[in-house]
């Protein structure tokens, strides 16, 4: 009952933090005269936060009953588009110019954040058996977004990360880090499957999640 309760306080408390860290920023950009909610919400980083919040409070709002199959499809999301968000950053946005103007919050964002839904993946391990169409269910969403930031890039030339700009490089670049980013995307849904059945056990009574 206490470990609960710490875990409750302890999710709580990060997606207070991730939703303070995004109105600051939002408010910066507005100050600034920078702010345009069709660009600041179509950032991955943007999202994968707050559906990261959104799985926290509900894990919250559940208290102590059972978990559904479809809680921890999508406590799983969190955790790899997060991790994908923390990887991304380092490997190809160091420096880079993402509307996270403010440092703290850019490190709550890109860093801290990810870093929690994974120990709280691990503390508090999934209910239910996972399986390797488990990531490609996953692998849905970023497809979506990857093809629609395209499209939408085509159109009115904003990009939201200069790896998806075809004005750095070409298309052909921007292949390569789609490619790169689903590769990447691919081992880190592997393992969060994989630490997901370790972490919670293989006994037959556990639920499979996508068969």
């Amino acid at each position: 009952m206490r470990r609960r309760r710490t875990l409750a306080w302890f999710r709580v408390g990060s997606a207070a933090l991730v939703i303070a860290a995004i109105v600051f920023q939002l408010a910066w950009l507005v100050n600034q005269g920078r702010f345009d909610p069709f660009k600041f919400f179509a950032f991955f980083t943007i999202q994968s936060n707050l559906l990261g919040v959104a799985v926290f409070l509900a894990l919250v709002a559940r208290g102590d009953r059972p978990r559904t199959p479809v809680t921890e499809l999508f406590r799983g999301a969190a955790v790899v588009y997060l991790t994908v968000t923390f990887v991304v950053v380092i490997a190809f946005l160091s420096g880079e110019d993402v509307q996270l103007d403010l440092q703290w919050v850019d490190f709550v964002l890109h860093k801290f954040f990810p870093v929690v839904v994974v120990l709280d993946w691990l503390i508090d391990p999934p209910t239910v058996r996972l399986t390797w169409r488990t990531a490609l269910a996953w692998l849905a969403y970023l497809l979506a977004w990857m093809t629609l930031t395209l499209l939408r890039g085509a159109l009115d030339g904003w990009y939201p990360y200069p790896f998806l700009d075809p004005a750095n490089g070409g298309y052909a670049n921007v292949a390569v880090s789609f490619v790169t980013i689903l590769g990447f995307f691919l081992v880190i849904g592997g393992a969060v499957v994989a630490l997901g059945n370790v972490r919670g056990g293989q006994s037959d009574d556990r639920l499979v999640l996508t068969r």
